[in-house]
């Protein structure tokens, strides 16, 4: 390996370890039990838990086919979908989160109506943050699925339709294995992902305690809200980044032949 192509990995690395190091440097562990253990820390944590979840299986069941789609397309109707699939990883969060409340507001496109036939309102509710984090956590499934799927081509798929199994078949018993591994490591890039949310739910979901106060939020207000101490904040820091690594490090664990 050329010298300067290691010295070049050592300083990407560095970018990406060194920010939590500074937070194990900077943390006040006398006092980061209490606040890990907090009421509202274990709220927030079980809200951002019990929301990604839901916004991940809600990225499943929309994503796949669209990866699947996307996959066995060709043409420049498929690189415009694409191209719109991966909007939200260069939009702003804030951006989506404005974009939603525009859409499903009391005021929008789609808000009004549901506002006035029905009677249901999204914004500010735990609908909203489930729908935030899954406009934002959907492109990292529909992308890894996608390529886990062009990377193996279609030559099963063709011989299983050629020995007569119909479309669900091939689907069931042919696409869905040889996708699993994108699957899997989408679905985990996915969860992550929503855990991590912030800007959008901020902004279409709002700050309620216990209500739609997810964990990256809760780090915001700790931080910069009266007469709270910035240790409070950094030990919550901690509490997200520890669950993010304990689900990447099982996640891994879980993938049949590859060791944690």
């Amino acid at each position: 390996m050329p010298r300067v192509v290691t010295l070049a990995a050592g300083a990407g690395l560095a970018l990406l370890v060194l920010p939590v190091l500074a937070l194990l440097v900077r943390a006040d562990w006398g006092s980061v039990p209490a606040a890990v253990t907090s009421p509202e820390a274990l709220a927030a944590l079980g809200l951002s838990l019990r929301t990604g979840a839901a916004a991940t299986a809600l990225c499943v069941v929309l994503g796949f086919p669209l990866a699947v789609l996307l996959a066995r397309s060709q043409g420049r109707a498929a690189d415009v979908v694409r191209a719109l699939v991966t909007l939200p990883l260069v939009l702003p969060p804030t951006v989506g989160g404005i974009a939603l409340l525009y859409l499903l507001g009391r005021q929008g496109l789609v808000g009004e109506h549901l506002d006035a036939l029905l009677g249901v309102r999204v914004p500010f509710t735990i609908a909203a943050v489930v729908l935030a984090q899954a406009f934002v956590a959907l492109p990292f499934l529909v992308l890894a699925v996608e390529g886990s799927l062009r990377t193996l081509g279609t030559g099963y798929e063709t011989v299983a339709a050629t020995l007569g199994a119909g479309r669900w078949m091939v689907l069931r018993r042919v696409t869905l294995p040889l996708a699993a591994p994108g699957l899997a490591s989408g679905t985990v890039l996915c969860f992550a992902r929503a855990l991590g949310e912030f800007g959008a739910t901020a902004l279409f979901a709002g700050n309620v305690p216990g209500v739609t106060r997810t964990m990256p939020l809760a780090i915001y207000t700790a931080f910069n809200g009266a007469g709270v101490s910035p240790d409070t904040a950094v030990a919550l820091s901690l509490l997200l980044v520890g669950a993010a690594v304990v689900i990447l490090v099982l996640a891994r664990a879980w993938r049949p032949g590859v060791r944690a």
